[in-house]
């Protein structure tokens, strides 16, 4: 969206409007600040309700030895400790914009006695060939991206043919937990974060990503219109997160 008076295209950034080229750094900045304690947080937040969802994930994705799989915006690790053992002799490469989200993720990985690449890079630029991977996830790291079609289109694009693009992320809830759904993420949550990592107001700008990010039918949409076919959702806890899966026609 460009701004008519200077001429600099606009982005969102929870409900502030900023220039797109900062969105990345405000990002950056957010999950510098809370990478120490995200997990604790996620398991506080969610009531536990997190790891469901990733394990759900994982089960389908259906992870095969010797496949391809790409974690991004992987962030401390989760979903690649889940297929990391499914993997055998196939390459699982755990991604982040973040380097302080990652080095958790890498240091988890070596607990677990798994290995894996790692790297840092942004999703809407993947340092990756075409048709090279068998199984993409993004858990929870879409809402964060600047340009949600470039990004699921560098996903497609390094998709093996038959392929799948898998996208876990906050979605719509049904119309009745609407109204204790935003007591909840925008009194409570923030008031629980200050507490604990005296972060409230990077938890605020998460609330509001959730809430600037495309429902269940529009990120469908978007799947498809990047190329994705049988582009299908499951709601996940009534809807508050929704599991997308899209994938790559085969040649």
């Amino acid at each position: 969206m460009p701004d008519k008076k200077t001429n600099e295209r606009l982005t969102d950034f929870g409900y502030q409007t900023i220039p797109e080229e900062e969105k990345e750094s405000h990002v950056k900045e957010v999950f510098d600040e809370v990478a120490p304690k995200y997990d604790i947080m996620n398991d506080v937040l969610s009531f536990g309700m997190h790891r469901l969802w990733k394990k759900y994930t994982v089960d389908k994705a259906a992870v095969k030895p010797g496949m391809n799989v790409l974690d991004i915006a992987g962030g401390t690790g989760d979903l690649s400790i889940a297929m990391a053992d499914k993997i055998g002799d196939g390459k699982l490469w755990l991604t982040d914009i973040n380097l302080s989200m990652l080095r958790i993720g890498k240091k988890r990985m070596k607990q677990h006695h798994f290995d894996a690449f790692y790297t840092t890079c942004d999703a809407e630029a993947l340092p990756f060939p075409d048709d090279y991977f068998d199984v993409i996830t993004v858990a929870f790291g879409l809402r964060n991206m600047t340009h949600k079609d470039k990004a699921l289109k560098e996903m497609l694009r390094v998709c093996k043919p038959g392929g799948k693009v898998m996208v876990l992320e906050f979605s719509k809830p049904e119309k009745w937990l609407a109204p204790f759904y935003d007591f909840y993420s925008f009194k409570l949550m923030p008031w629980i974060a200050a507490k604990i990592t005296g972060k409230a107001e990077n938890y605020r700008y998460l609330v509001e990503s959730i809430r600037m990010h495309p429902d269940q039918l529009t990120l469908a949409t978007i799947m498809q219109n990047v190329g994705m076919k049988n582009v299908s959702w499951t709601n996940l806890t009534f809807g508050i997160t929704a599991l997308h899966i899209g994938y790559k026609e085969k040649s």
